[in-house]
């Protein structure tokens, strides 16, 4: 099982339904059940063209989210601005939240990769923090006014 060690994220497993006739498992994601809310928008990724791709490069100031890997397999990389953590996407039934003010990449994505993203709300651009040295500058000043 997955450790999370970097702040603003966590674990969802999903419910699985297995097929008993070889017809295809069925995971099950329920807003403010085993998902912690209401969803909003729904996006997935897929069909990575380069050896090296990498998707994300950035963190939210407010939206929370929930990644999978609906197939195949990516790295997701996490910095919280004081810890970093690289985790291995591949199994479907399990998620990681994506909270606000968490840095996020996914990298070594799979020629069969689909990655599947619920978020918390719609999407607008202010949202996003798309420099890294601004992240930390933004994560600094939410301490400060924290205190």
């Amino acid at each position: 099982m997955i450790k999370i060690k970097v702040k603003n994220s966590g674990i969802i497993k999903l419910q699985k339904v297995r097929d008993k006739e070889g017809d295809g498992d069925m995971f099950i994601a329920e807003a403010m059940k085993n998902i912690p809310f209401k969803i909003k928008r729904v996006f997935f990724v897929n069909n990575p063209k380069r050896k090296k791709s990498v998707r994300g490069e950035h963190a939210h100031k407010k939206f929370n989210q929930v990644i999978f890997c609906a197939n195949g397999s990516f790295v997701l990389n996490l910095d919280d601005g004081h810890t970093k953590q690289s985790i291995l996407m591949d199994d479907p039934s399990v998620g990681i939240i994506l909270r606000a003010r968490l840095w996020h990449t996914m990298a070594e994505l799979s020629k069969d990769c689909n990655i599947l993203v619920l978020a918390d709300d719609f999407y607008r651009e202010d949202d996003y923090i798309r420099n890294y040295d601004e992240f930390l500058k933004y994560i600094g000043k939410i301490k400060k006014y924290a205190q």
